[in-house]
């Protein structure tokens, strides 16, 4: 039986979430559905453009048909642009639908109310900033978004360590702020290369466990 279904748009999250349920929740049944298109459409057209596309693929993965257990397999959503868009959609789908970064962004509102945010895509920046504008609940933060210059080209080019060594550059440079948040869950690695003392957050590891409590939940 499933015990969480990720839907990632790249395939590089597969082996770290793979590796933080080993390490973490043993025993864990993960399922994983990778599907790069939804964010090469956000990208280009707008996150809310995914939304049938994603319905439709929720609703035959969460519970296909002739698949053993209950109805409704909890989603965790790994890529932070389409993130609020699957949200969204929990209702239609009869499962719970968490994104990965929600728990995070939990965690730095209340870190404190100078927020920094890194990203390495453009389209990941409102969708984050606006995440924690909702977590904040009206409590005033300061959010403050850098996009990491040259970081994702490295990305798509595989150069994973190029990626986050100028991730880490960029958290190190910030000044003023209570705390870094890593918007994307690539970007995660890049945590343990700071050199800053600001607290660095990033997304897999507590979206993970929180991904899993929703099973326990229902």
């Amino acid at each position: 039986m499933t015990d969480l279904l990720l839907l990632h748009t790249s395939p590089v999250h597969v082996p770290v979430f793979e590796a933080l349920r080993d390490r973490n929740h043993p025993g864990a049944v993960l399922r994983h559905l990778v599907v790069p298109e939804l964010l090469d459409q956000a990208r280009a057209e707008g996150p809310e453009s995914v939304a049938p596309a994603l319905r439709g693929l929720l609703l035959a993965e969460a519970a296909p048909p002739g698949t053993p257990g209950p109805p409704g397999t909890p989603v965790l959503v790994t890529c932070s642009t389409i993130g609020a868009i699957a949200e969204s959609l929990a209702p239609a789908l009869g499962a719970p639908v968490l994104r990965v970064d929600r728990p995070m962004a939990a965690a730095a509102v209340r870190a404190g109310r100078r927020i920094a945010v890194l990203a390495a895509l453009g389209s990941t920046l409102a969708p984050t900033g606006e995440l924690l504008a909702e977590e904040a609940a009206g409590r005033p933060v300061s959010i403050r978004t850098h996009l990491v210059a040259g970081a994702w080209e490295r990305f798509e080019a595989g150069d994973t360590a190029g990626y986050l060594a100028r991730v880490a550059d960029a958290a190190d440079s910030v000044t003023g702020a209570d705390v870094i948040v890593l918007a994307q869950a690539s970007m995660a690695g890049a945590a343990g290369l700071v050199t800053s003392p600001v607290p660095v957050l990033s997304s897999p590891a507590p979206g993970l466990a929180a991904g899993l409590a929703l099973r326990s939940a229902a």
